[in-house]
């Protein structure tokens, strides 16, 4: 049976040596859930945050048959996982995305001169309690919160800052996921205002935000414009991976 692994330490081990933020949220408590098939000794586990699942130790069918309902995007750690996966969810549809570097150093001058770029007539705005609630109720901007469990806790431990046009939000940049040492980015703009130098604006600040709280802005991109938008920010390209994109239509945003 699959339950909400109760003590996340237990799977330390399972993931060790893959550093990616998310599973970090939840070994650490922060946020999201590991699911597990043995609660004592568990030889397998699915690291969920938001939407994003990570399969790490030996491959369970029980635990990727039973994921939680709705749209996931699986990461398996090892050819053996992304198998498993195709023969469990044959129209899943497989993805490459692009894994960034965690060790940047930043140029915080470069950064504050890109705030410069922000065209007349827009505004930026740290993410408070009501734009939190106009996020969350908009598909286009609800990434930008609703991976946090609800308004309390991403007021707590989530960083956020949009920018206004017209008191509209049209470009954000928040933490999609929490750990303690920092945070991993989600970026958007509204198709109508791009090429605007939006989304580095908005990414500048909150990275400078960040540094000035000493967290650290980890960035994973999904496609070449996320991976050319990041160089430009000062991150430096890692690899690739794949993951699968399961259940696609029941995505809400």
């Amino acid at each position: 049976m699959i339950t909400i692994l109760r003590d996340p330490r237990k799977a330390g081990r399972l993931f060790e040596g893959w550093n990616e933020t998310l599973i970090t949220s939840c070994l650490q408590q922060v946020m999201g859930k590991i699911y597990v098939t043995d609660q004592e000794d568990p030889k397998a586990a699915f690291a969920l945050v938001g939407c994003f699942g990570f399969y790490g130790g030996e491959p369970d069918r029980e635990l990727v048959a039973g994921k939680p309902e709705g749209f996931v995007i699986m990461v398996p750690q090892d050819e053996r996982w992304a198998k498993l996966i195709e023969e469990v969810y044959p129209d899943s549809n497989r993805v490459t995305r692009y894994a960034i570097r965690k060790d940047t150093h930043f140029d915080t001058v470069k950064l504050r001169e890109n705030l410069r770029l922000l065209p007349e007539g827009y505004e930026l705005k740290a993410i408070d309690g009501d734009l939190y609630d106009r996020c969350l109720s908009n598909p286009e901007t609800a990434d930008y919160v609703s991976s946090f469990e609800d308004k309390e806790h991403f007021l707590r431990d989530g960083r956020g800052i949009v920018i206004l046009k017209d008191g509209e939000i049209v470009s954000g940049a928040s933490s999609y996921s929490r750990y303690r040492e920092g945070i991993e980015i989600e970026v958007s703009t509204t198709k109508s205002e791009r090429r605007k130098h939006l989304a580095l604006v908005v990414c500048s600040a909150l990275i400078l935000r960040c540094l000035e709280e000493g967290l650290y802005p980890s960035w994973d991109a999904h496609n070449m414009n996320s991976v050319h938008l990041a160089e430009k920010l000062g991150y430096e390209f890692d690899r690739e991976y794949f993951a699968y994109e399961v259940d696609r239509t029941k995505r809400t945003h």
